[in-house]
């Protein structure tokens, strides 16, 4: 009874978690926001001497970016977020944002609810192009690793680059661990369908051309700005 219980109460904190987390987003016109979220947290991640080297950045394949990931639970744990998918293009620049989600769960004495930005560096293009076809599995479906850390560092020399995901968190200005094996990442066709029309899917989307001026335009412009070595300021 109780192992039919507990994945239970975990499904459950996770449905109840996703209201939580659209609700800014249905204030001020949803999708738009979300884009705009997520490049300021590429933008406040660049500015920050513990971010990733951009060597790991110029080899990545694609990005998942998850503004204010909830975590919530007692003892039963869920994970919930909203974020945008990119692809990187075979010249270096970025595709535009596809919406996915985030959920997760978790047991274990654990209680209380926090908030966490969360990147995720694909660093082979067949994991994240998955995403596109259906569900993916974070840890099932390819290895999650903490990311290296330091913008004016060079990734293969902190760390042996082994994982084919690298996760990057911070919470309240501060990055901070968090377990994501077993999350599922899809798309969120509802997000795509109301931003780009009821003709677009995953796959054309990130196949688009951009238009200028436009929340996505801006945050492929972070992402191209993240690649880019950081000044050493005690130079």
């Amino acid at each position: 009874m109780r192992r039919l219980l507990i994945p239970s109460l975990c499904v459950l904190l996770v449905v109840a978690l996703a209201p939580l987390a659209s609700g800014d987003d249905q204030k001020t016109s949803g999708e738009a926001k979300r884009i705009n979220d997520a490049t300021s947290v590429l933008a406040e991640f660049s500015n920050m001497s513990e971010g990733a080297p951009a060597s790991l950045t110029q080899n990545a394949a694609g990005v998942v970016v998850i503004p204010g990931l909830l975590k919530a639970g007692f003892m039963v744990g869920g994970k919930h977020g909203s974020g945008v998918l990119s692809i990187k293009n075979s010249d270096g620049t970025w595709s535009e944002p596809v919406f996915v989600k985030l959920t997760g769960g978790s047991i274990g004495w654990q209680i209380g609810v926090s908030s966490t930005d969360l990147v995720l560096f694909f660093m082979r293009e067949k994991n994240i192009r998955s995403i596109l076809d259906g569900e993916f599995t974070v840890g099932a479906d390819a290895t999650v690793a903490a990311g290296p850390v330091g913008r004016t560092g060079s990734a293969d020399t902190s760390a042996k680059l082994d994982a084919e995901i690298y996760s990057y968190s911070r919470s309240r200005g501060a990055f901070a661990g968090i377990s994501i094996d077993g999350s599922k990442i899809y798309v969120d066709k509802s997000a795509n369908t109301a931003y780009y029309g009821e003709k677009a899917d995953p796959h054309s989307i990130a196949e688009s051309k951009g238009e200028t001026g436009s929340p996505g335009e801006k945050f492929r412009a972070a992402l191209q700005a993240f690649s880019r070595p950081h000044a050493d300021s005690s130079n």
